[in-house]
């Protein structure tokens, strides 16, 4: 019985998840849109995305001081529900004047920041309470409940309102917040837990010495990274495609909103269930291999133009097998996020894992302007070979399960404080390097596809003087990357060679 309530916990929990991220990416952009709201102002509300880009920054003090009630997570949680619901009642009572898109744009920042900590806080809680033999049903069961919330949130929010008043939709919403509230209440709390972080200091840097002192740390690290770069690409322009191949905005719509919803929640489930039978290793390998396959559907459309059992076909198929692949990946997650720091790895890991969906869009762009829709296609699974070469090396064909396990281990002699300092310093400049010019590199794919050609001066400039806050959104950005890498850089020397000593004298 307890088993049962722990699955049903985190699974119901993932449902009060995904309710805000429908509001604020769906419901709220397309409210704006119907009110006659300049398409401008419009789109400066996906900004309000931000804090799920950025929640690492605040995860190390989810780790280090847990609140005085409902245990480590759960009280994090229970918090993030309360202000979810007083928010989406604030966001009813101004649902009359849609006029007031700056009030209205303020709330959704807020929702969007209480939902991030929620994410955090639920994400963290699987990773605590989940024994072994419950993380593949769990992770399938919690996805298809956050694509459930979702799509209410989202696409029935909006035939709702058209039906009622966008005041009724956002009471609605933040009622659903009650019962997930009581889901929290009656929650298991985990059976054990290490000590949390005695500091925030430790909290800040434990996370990052703990994951990278494992065997195969950074090809790991690469793999979260590359997994599903080719999937990425190949989903990045999918609705511009089917539009150019000639269908029309229904077949778009059922193609993407109802059959690709569906395929996503049922792959999702049977990965998470059968990566428990056969094995992380082999669901992986298996899996990650059949994603790369799926693509090629896509240039069958490409090659036969509007046909709709064709199309509907290639999209089910592309849906199935990437929610195969993000089941057998959720176990993965949860399996290298050490309880300690749940919410810090986690939050790291998660964030790794969406990097390659920013440079898709352009890289996708170029590609299928310069070789053709058909050829784009057939071209994509081979950026899904670095992802596999990673895998075999910390996961050889065949295993069907791994351990990951830290290592103890100093094997060389530590570096001084100032080595450690100067070297974390130099990684950070490599990574403040890698920012801009990933920034740049999108910027010039950006005026190719316009047909402006490639030129990395525009992008460039807004980063030195920029304008619009966007462009100050991306020099936060860069320098969070420059941050995160100095540090694991600084992590990484500690976790192989271990801590510099303290000066002579010092207590």
């Amino acid at each position: 019985m307890s088993g049962s309530w722990r699955l049903a916990s985190v699974a119901l929990l993932s449902f009060s998840s995904g309710l805000p991220l429908g509001l604020v990416w769906i419901a709220i952009p397309a409210w704006m849109a119907r009110a006659g709201i300049d398409i401008k102002v419009i789109g400066l509300f996906t900004l309000a995305q931000a804090p799920w880009s950025f929640k690492l920054l605040w995860s190390p003090s989810m780790d280090r001081y847990p609140p005085p009630f409902l245990g480590r997570k759960r009280g994090f949680i229970l918090l993030a529900q309360v202000a979810l619901l007083a928010l989406g009642l604030g966001l009813a009572g101004v649902a009359r004047h849609p006029e007031a898109v700056w009030v209205i744009g303020a709330f959704a920042l807020a929702i969007a920041f209480a939902s991030a900590t929620q994410d955090i806080a639920i994400d963290a809680y699987a990773v605590e309470v989940l024994q072994r033999d419950e993380q593949g049903i769990a992770t399938g069961a919690r996805t298809a409940l956050y694509r459930a919330a979702m799509l209410l949130a989202g696409g029935v929010a909006i035939t709702l309102a058209a039906w009622t008043s966008w005041t009724f939709v956002n009471v609605a919403l933040a009622l659903l917040y009650l019962p997930m509230m009581l889901v929290t209440w009656r929650a298991p709390e985990p059976e054990a837990l290490p000590p949390p972080p005695r500091s925030l200091r430790e909290a800040v840097w434990g996370p990052f010495v703990g994951f990278l002192g494992q065997h195969r740390a950074l090809e790991i690290l690469a793999f979260v990274v590359l997994f599903k770069l080719a999937e990425n690409l190949a989903m990045s322009l999918t609705r511009p495609f089917l539009v150019q191949v000639g269908f029309g905005d229904v077949d778009v719509g059922i193609a993407t909103a109802t059959i690709g919803q569906v395929a996503m929640i049922l792959g999702t489930m049977a990965g998470g269930v059968l990566t428990d039978r056969m094995g992380l290793g082999r669901a992986l390998w298996i899996f990650g291999v059949v994603q790369l396959v799926a693509n090629l559907g896509y240039a069958a459309v490409a090659q036969v133009g509007v046909n709709r059992p064709v199309m509907y076909t290639a999209q089910a198929l592309e849906y199935v097998t990437s929610g195969l692949a993000a089941g057998a990946f959720g176990v993965l997650l949860l399996r290298l996020t050490q309880k300690r720091f749940s919410a810090t790895q986690y939050a790291l890991l998660s964030s790794l894992f969406t990097l390659p969906r920013i440079l898709a869009g352009p890289l996708a762009g170029v590609l299928a302007d310069t070789i053709g829709w058909r050829n784009f296609f057939l071209s994509t699974p081979l950026f899904g070979i670095p992802g596999l070469v990673m895998l075999a090396r910390f996961l050889p064909w065949g295993v069907r399960d791994v351990e990951f396990e830290v290592q103890e281990p100093v094997r060389r002699a530590p570096l001084s404080r100032s080595a450690l300092v100067l070297r974390s310093v130099l990684g950070g400049g490599c990574g403040l390097l890698a920012g801009v010019s990933a920034v740049a590199l999108v910027g010039g794919l950006g005026g190719v596809r316009a047909h402006r050609g490639f030129t990395v001066a525009p992008a460039l400039r807004a980063l030195v003087h920029p304008a619009r806050i966007g462009e100050w959104t991306a020099i936060v950005g860069v320098l969070v990357l420059a941050g995160l890498v100095g540090l694991a850089t600084a992590a990484t020397l500690v976790a192989r060679r271990g801590a510099p000593s303290p000066p002579e004298g010092a207590q």
